[in-house]
């Protein structure tokens, strides 16, 4: 008898839309086919996921692969390498990279680049300059792209938008939903004195919370005004988070791993430049506030900011050494530890993960375990005790700095449309990544 479906995922505890349920998942074209009870002879593969937890499949919205120009750090196969052995299946990539992607010849250049050789699906954002609002909204309809970014801190060069009247500009030329770093680059130009010769402590006095709390208060304010809906990445404040939970009808909020794991000063003492990032990791003050922020809601998505740099450059001395981590395989593991010990639900940890993204960015056939819905899954063995170490990241920088933290809950294979392209720490099925599709740009005239 022919086979019906391409895979069944047999006996795992699956995270539907109605809840955790012992049961199958059957796929077909890449697609899920149904779930209940299957016979596994109706399959031409079968996957044994009994005891596991079959998740919809991680998403994270926040990544720099470096490619092109900056390829010594990491490249679209390195990064999407990385995120596949950490169970994400799909990726949206930044646009500082060298040449910045600010026009739709650079767009397609990166689509190109990735077509074959990333390992999981993938989206770039179109980066604002002063100077390319009229290719914005050419560029946010291309098919593989998320979004607008927008630097209004943290950047150098063109793709720093740092003024009121450039960032109004922006907000007026697109329809799509823009991301931003928000970080006041005045305060932070007037603060640079304060940095100390080799004391990282110095960098959230530097960057401090002001410097974000002003930013995110003025792009608030341009957003209202223009009418346009803003996503805030990283936020690392209690204070940003009560002024947005009152602007949820405009604003969505991102925050990532790090700020919910590390705190200064005491991990700047331990890890030196390997804990520099912007904004930066931040006192425990404003760490409690995050979660409470998690429990009650107001992040929208958990996104890795995924920005390596090599050992050798975080090595300088501070302030010369780069801010930047990598982060995009070592999100799935510490954000399960947090959920073994307590801090959030394995259901919030998938909404931050699967349906928010979703929700946000309007990803078309991703986000839930559903009929229709894209195959894509993270199967994870939440009593799996492993050592995340920099041996393991696959990354090209060669660290992590989560090196000796015990994680509790591990990825044991990701599914991409259907296709099991990790499994038990090795790729098995590179280059299967296909450019996201989203909501917003489906028609066509």
């Amino acid at each position: 008898m022919a086979t019906t479906f391409d895979l069944i995922i047999k006996g795992g505890l699956v995270a539907t839309p109605g809840g955790i349920v012992e049961t199958d998942v059957a796929v077909k074209d890449g697609r899920i086919a149904g779930i209940g009870s299957f016979d596994a002879s109706r399959a031409d593969h079968v996957f044994e996921a009994h005891g596991l937890h079959v998740l919809p499949g991680v998403i994270d919205t926040q990544v720099h692969f470096r490619e092109p120009g900056l390829e010594w750090k990491e490249d679209l196969e390195t990064g999407s390498r990385c995120a596949a052995l950490g169970g994400v299946t799909a990726v949206f990539e930044m646009p500082n990279t060298d040449p910045s992607t600010t026009s739709p010849d650079m767009m397609l250049d990166k689509l190109a680049r990735a077509k074959g050789r990333m390992h999981t699906d993938h989206a770039f954002y179109a980066g604002a300059t002063h100077d390319n609002t009229d290719l914005l909204p050419i560029m946010e309809r291309m098919d593989g792209v998320c979004g607008v970014k927008v630097f209004m801190g943290a950047s150098t060069g063109q793709l720093l938008v740092e003024d009121d009247e450039g960032v109004e500009r922006v907000l007026t030329a697109i329809s799509r939903r823009a991301a931003f770093h928000s970080e006041d680059e005045y305060r932070l130009l007037e603060r640079k004195k304060l940095a100390r010769q080799g004391d990282w402590t110095s960098h959230y006095e530097v960057r401090d919370a002001e410097a974000a709390i002003s930013s995110t208060k003025r792009l608030l304010r341009l957003a209202r005004k223009t009418g346009k809906r803003i996503h805030v990445l990283h936020v690392t404040t209690a204070e940003e988070m009560e002024i947005l939970a009152a602007n949820k009808d405009i604003a969505t909020v991102e925050v990532t791993p790090q700020h919910l794991t590390l705190v200064g000063p005491d991990d700047y003492i331990r890890l030196k430049g390997y804990a520099q990032m912007n904004p930066p990791i931040r006192d425990e003050r404003h760490r409690a506030a995050l979660w409470v922020a998690v429990n009650q809601g107001i992040p929208d998505l958990l996104g890795s900011d995924h920005a390596p740099h090599t050992i050798e450059e975080k090595s300088r001395p501070y302030p010369a050494s780069p801010s930047g981590m990598p982060g995009v395989q070592t999100l799935v593991p510490v954000m399960l530890t947090h959920v073994a010990d307590g801090k959030l639900s394995l259901e919030r940890f998938i909404e931050l993960t699967s349906s928010g993204p979703q929700r946000v960015f309007g990803i078309a056939n991703k986000g839930r375990i559903a009929q229709g819905y894209d195959a894509d899954f993270t199967v994870v063995d939440l009593e799996a005790r492993r050592t995340i170490t920099s041996a393991w990241s696959a990354s090209r920088c060669g660290w992590t700095p989560f090196d000796g933290m015990e994680a509790k809950g591990w990825p044991v294979a990701t599914f991409v449309r259907g296709t099991m392209v990790m499994c038990d720490d090795t790729l098995v099925a590179p280059g299967h990544g296909e450019p996201v599709k989203f909501i917003e740009t489906l028609a066509r005239a």
